[in-house]
């Protein structure tokens, strides 16, 4: 039987696109994040599919401290080129992970007691990844903005 984590996982990629369209709506129109209203949708559905395909590499990551610092500073470096401020980044982040529960709690996966506690775990370390990720976003845009001289 599929740990729950190995199902929340493999819906997630492959139900990337769909997760991806309602995240980029949510994005696109809520007040906390307001640079991503005027990224393009195609933009923003590239990225947010690459994002929830590309998690499980660094889920079950044999190095994943590495892992994450490498996948997150590359999303602050990104983020940051953009002009979109850290707070929105960090922000769309989080939208990121709420979407990706959002969807998995709508197929039901959490049927048996078993998948409840699987569930648990999963989530735990889901929110220790973004947590870390997180620290990585806030870590590099500092370094990106004192690289470019910004004081504060």
């Amino acid at each position: 039987m599929k740990a729950f984590a190995d199902k929340l996982i493999e819906i997630t990629e492959r139900h990337a696109e769909e997760i991806s369209e309602q995240y980029c709506k949510d994005i696109r129109t809520n007040n906390r994040t307001p640079s991503y209203h005027v990224i393009p949708e195609e933009d923003c559905l590239v990225k947010a599919v690459s994002f929830y395909k590309n998690l499980s590499r660094i889920y079950f990551s044999q190095r994943p401290n590495r892992d994450l610092y490498e996948y997150f500073t590359q999303y602050a470096e990104d983020t940051y080129n953009e002009g979109i401020s850290c707070p929105e980044a960090i922000y769309a982040l989080f939208m990121m992970k709420k979407h990706m529960w959002l969807y998995a709690d709508s197929q039901a996966l959490f049927i048996t007691p078993m998948d409840h506690l699987q569930a648990i775990e999963a989530l735990n370390k889901t929110i220790r990844i973004f947590d870390l990720g997180t620290f990585f976003i806030a870590q590099k845009y500092d370094a990106l903005k004192k690289r470019d001289g910004f004081i504060y």
